[in-house]
């Protein structure tokens, strides 16, 4: 029989908690494992890793790569996985890729994290194109960013109607990633969720940020979710806010950003602000160090490589023998929080 330790049983308890109802299997050891939630805990809530796409270094996708990235935040307790948005290198994915991205990560879903998928396209054509595959996945949710060829607020709207017309599932509007200089208004997202109940889910990352969040978190209702995002440099504050969890490219520190999200359902405030200091001691280190994310992926055996895939086609990071030693002085910090059996690997 395999043991389990007490924060193992915890975590499992936590994200087994906070999944939607489609997310489950009904097998002996998933009803075994169920247990009264906390009470932040409920579907469609906590942390919501953005995977990264990985790279082989000719700069094709590797697809066995993205299965283990997946296993690895499923493994790991977070309560969803999303793919692909701005973390995933979407702009730099074919629609092929993007097609066969999205039906591997649905066929090969583990059995904690809800499975959203990005649907993003330039204008209301191309994003339909992505959503009906995806709603013939059947996945947990989907998430879109505006249009980016959009120059107004009625394309905005149009946009999402169209979305919130095509499916019945959550919908999580992401707040960038459209026009230049353009985020949907807080009043505008309000409108479509009394409309259109599923499209109440919302990733908010637009300035004034604060301002914002607090503005959609006091529709609630109409608003189901309003989720953090920007790496996860603010999620401290947002969870005192009242948001219902993160949305982030951090999928290297799953097991961290569980860890947090399970710290606060549990009101641990003092550890809870423990974690998240050793969390942005990793995270700024990215802005002096670029691509210590792909660094830790490959030191903890989720990527073969430290490839990415660029404006400038692919290329392989390179750290010097001084970058390693202070990522590895860093994320020596983190190991309280981490899955022992993951926190390093021969590869």
């Amino acid at each position: 029989m395999t043991s389990m330790t007490r924060r193992d049983c915890l975590a499992a308890l936590a994200s087994a908690a906070a999944l939607p109802a489609s997310a489950l299997r009904a097998t002996p050891r998933d009803v075994a494992a169920a247990a009264p939630s906390p009470p932040t805990a409920g579907p469609m809530r906590g942390a919501f890793m953005i995977l990264s796409t990985p790279f082989t270094e000719s700069g094709a996708v590797d697809w066995d790569d993205l299965a283990r990235e997946a296993r690895f935040v499923d493994e790991c307790g977070c309560q969803g996985i999303v793919w692909p948005q701005g973390s995933s290198s979407v702009s730099y994915l074919t629609k092929e890729e993007r097609l066969r991205g999205m039906e591997l990560l649905v066929k090969s879903r583990g059995k904690r994290a809800a499975i959203v998928l990005g649907v993003q396209g330039r204008n209301v054509a191309e994003m339909t194109e992505y959503a009906r595959r995806a709603e013939a996945l059947a996945p947990d949710a989907l998430i879109a960013m505006p249009p980016s060829a959009a120059t107004t607020l009625d394309e905005y709207r149009a946009y999402f109607e169209a979305l919130g017309d095509l499916t019945k599932r959550p919908v999580i509007i992401q707040t960038s990633g459209g026009a230049k200089n353009l985020a949907p208004p807080v009043d505008m997202m309000v409108a479509l969720a009394r409309e259109r109940p599923h499209l109440g889910y919302v990733k908010e990352e637009s300035e004034p940020l604060v301002e914002r969040m607090t503005a959609l978190v006091a529709e609630r209702p109409p608003m189901t979710r309003v989720f953090g995002a920007s790496l996860g440099i603010g999620w401290l504050y947002e969870m005192r806010l009242g948001l219902d969890g993160v949305i982030t490219g951090n999928a290297m520190y799953a097991d961290l950003m569980a860890r947090m999200w399970e710290l606060h359902a549990r009101s641990q405030s003092g550890e809870l602000r423990d974690a998240f200091g050793r969390f942005l001691l990793m995270r700024n280190l990215n802005q002096q160090i670029p691509g210590a994310d792909l660094y830790v992926m490959k030191k903890r055996g989720i990527f073969k490589t430290t490839a990415t895939r660029g404006a400038r086609g692919a290329r392989t990071l390179q750290f010097s023998p001084d970058q390693i030693a202070e990522i590895e002085y860093r994320f020596e910090g983190l190991k309280p929080y981490l899955m022992p059996s993951r926190t390093t690997s021969a590869i």
